[in-house]
């Protein structure tokens, strides 16, 4: 039957409503820091089909849901729980991210689903916070459950909660977030079955139809239009996995568009690393990353207006064909292969896709950026009592063809870092500083974002702890921009004990006042540094984003002296050197710039085959 357009509207609404209710309902009520304070969790409806009704964010998938108890089986006040990584159909990427799931009834039958998940202080394994990053097998992660029954028609399984409450060295925090997501879900799934009693069955299952045809006549009419048709090829590179020793592990795009689709074909993706980093992708027809990879198609809308109108929902779906190497790639692990650093893999494919669709667009996509990473510390309070704080520091992404990049961005919607305030209460250290990374963005016409730069002071003996990637390889520019500066750490800074910390770190020893200092990465540049105007390069400057020495040797800008705090530019001099910058290039540089860090690993190489237009 055909949808009243009013009433689609009106259904629309209603969803997204309902989707931050619940998002709201879990930050107000959980307890755990990565929950309730950086946000680190999403919401999100499907209907009976399974398909994915909302589009402000990502979310999992109700299929092994659905594979292990026949909807006909559910009943009210019934809750799934799973965060088996195997046993997700590719929505679950590593343990610590919990599920949980709530049917919504109408007349006795399950009509829709309401879904949460999200990144949870601990859940076992052979470190805290569950993310060995030199983990060879996925056991060493922490407890896999696969989909069960943890309310069954609203009474909680006790059994179940003991035992995960168990496995974790936060059961606490861990309890109190199940309930928050359990009771948010179960809310939301009454909000859902009152649009069903309102307007009908039939009328809302149309609208439903018509939300995603939407989706996919204007992404296909919007979006792939812009395309041109045609074949095109590049990849990136995680650049280690905690086990071997640095090097590049290849990910992969060969991108067709078609008339009525894109074809993205990962073969030529790496092996199964070792190490932690890969992530099992190759699950229910790739559902799940075909909505994780569409937002990146968004940034060929016509204006930035136009692209935050633009949600991502089921309707992305028959637009995308997935092909998967065979299994044993970093796309396609092997049980019992590690996942908990999965976000080296499925982050860096956002970066693949935007650098493949640039070659086919002439550059009109944003640089690269890298806005997730865990960092954090543990050990026993000033009482004596055992802590864990983990942080998702974001970072700066990358410049577009209209407007710099944005500058500590986070890739969750609505994430954050941690509030000073609530840090330096509950935990044993002093955040002496939080604030922009001088010179990180990648220069360009439009600079990259800038990252955090933060230094926290411990005030008892701990442990430091990080999973990042980009510390070596750093976020590319593009289209004569380059690359922004990567992610660092470094304790006791200019002090007796100064030393810098692998990205990868489980419990790197801090002695009481020494201090961390975090650097996360800055997006790169696009388009060529000489051509940004002085006026711009000179409110940077002021700004304390680029620094005096940053302006005159990537954009050619020279400082009279003594102008600092009001610089102005020796106009004379500026010509001169610019002129100069120009005249030493060959005319053959490529169209992504990688920054040094790429020889390190690629044998001295400045630049891949692939990354020449």
């Amino acid at each position: 039957m055909s949808a009243d357009p009013i009433l689609v509207e009106i259904v629309e609404g209603y969803l997204t409503s309902v989707e931050k209710e619940v998002e709201t309902a879990i930050g107000r009520t959980s307890r755990s820091p990565m929950i309730r304070d950086a946000h680190d969790y999403r919401a999100g409806i499907h209907d009976r089909r399974l398909r994915k009704l909302t589009g402000r964010s990502y979310s999992a998938l109700v299929n092994p849901v659905v594979r292990d108890y026949p909807i006909e089986t559910m009943r009210p006040g019934d809750v799934f729980f799973h965060n088996d990584v195997y046993l997700s159909e590719g929505g679950i990427g590593h343990l610590p991210d919990l599920c949980v799931t709530a049917p919504v009834f109408h007349d006795g039958e399950v009509v829709a689903f309401v879904q949460a998940f999200g990144h949870h202080d601990d859940i076992g394994g052979t470190v805290p916070g569950s993310m060995p990053s030199r983990a060879t097998s996925v056991f060493e992660e922490g407890l896999m459950v696969p989909p069960i029954k943890l309310w069954d028609q609203g009474v909680p399984n006790e059994a179940a909660l003991k035992i995960m409450t168990r496995n974790s060295r936060m059961p606490e925090s861990l309890a109190a977030d199940l309930d928050a997501e359990c009771a948010a879900c179960l809310m939301g799934a009454r909000r859902l079955a009152e649009l069903f009693q309102r307007y009908g069955r039939a009328d809302v299952e149309a609208c439903f139809d018509a939300i995603l045809d939407k989706t996919t006549e204007t992404f296909r009419r919007e979006i792939l239009a812009k395309i041109p048709a045609g074949t095109y090829v590049w990849e990136d590179y995680a650049e280690h996995d905690g086990v071997d020793e640095p090097k590049l592990h290849t990910q992969r795009i060969t991108l067709t568009k078609l008339d009525d689709r894109l074809v993205i074909d990962f073969n030529g993706t790496g092996p199964q690393a070792k190490g932690p980093i890969n992530h099992a992708g190759d699950y229910a027809d790739g559902a799940f990353l075909k909505k994780w990879l569409a937002p990146i198609l968004r940034n060929l809308a016509d204006s930035p207006e136009r692209m935050a109108e633009l949600e991502v929902n089921e309707g992305v779906v028959p637009l995308i064909e997935l092909r998967f190497p065979p299994p044993g790639t970093l796309l396609t692990p092997v049980f019992p292969a590690p996942t908990n650093a999965r976000t080296f893999v499925i982050l860096r494919l956002l970066g693949v896709l935007a650098g493949v669709l640039a070659k086919a667009v002439d550059g009109r996509m944003p640089a690269d950026q890298e806005t997730i990473r865990y960092t954090g510390v543990y050990g026993d309070d000033l009482d004596g009592r055992p802590y864990l704080m983990r942080e998702v520091l974001g970072g700066g992404s990358g410049g577009r063809y209209y407007a710099d990049g944005e500058d500590t961005i986070h890739v969750v919607p609505d994430s954050r870092n941690l509030p000073t305030e609530f840090s330096e209460s509950r935990f044993p250290f002093v955040v002496e500083r939080l604030g922009l990374a001088l010179d990180s963005g990648g220069p360009g016409r439009y600079r990259g974002g800038l990252g955090y730069e933060k230094h926290v002071r411990m005030l008892r003996d701990a442990h430091f702890m990080s999973i990042a990637d980009r510390s070596i390889l750093a976020c590319w520019g593009v289209a004569g921009g380059r690359a922004g500066l990567p992610f660092s750490v470094t304790i006791d800074p200019g002090g007796p004990g100064e030393r810098d910390v692998d990205a990868l770190a489980d419990a790197e020893p801090v002695r009481a006042g020494e201090v961390i200092r975090i650097r996360t990465t800055g997006g790169g540049g696009w388009g060529d540094p000489l051509d940004r105007p002085v006026d711009e390069v000179l409110r940077d400057v002021r700004w304390r984003k680029v620094s005096a020495e940053g302006a005159r040797a990537d954009y050619g800008v020279v400082l009279r002296p003594g102008s600092v705090d009001d610089p102005a530019a020796d106009e004379a001099a500026t010509a001169s050197l610019r002129a100069s910058l120009r005249a030493a290039r060959t005319g053959d540089e490529p169209f992504f710039d990688r920054g040094p860090g790429y020889a390190r690993l690629a044998g001295g190489a400045t630049s891949a085959a692939v990354d020449h237009r």
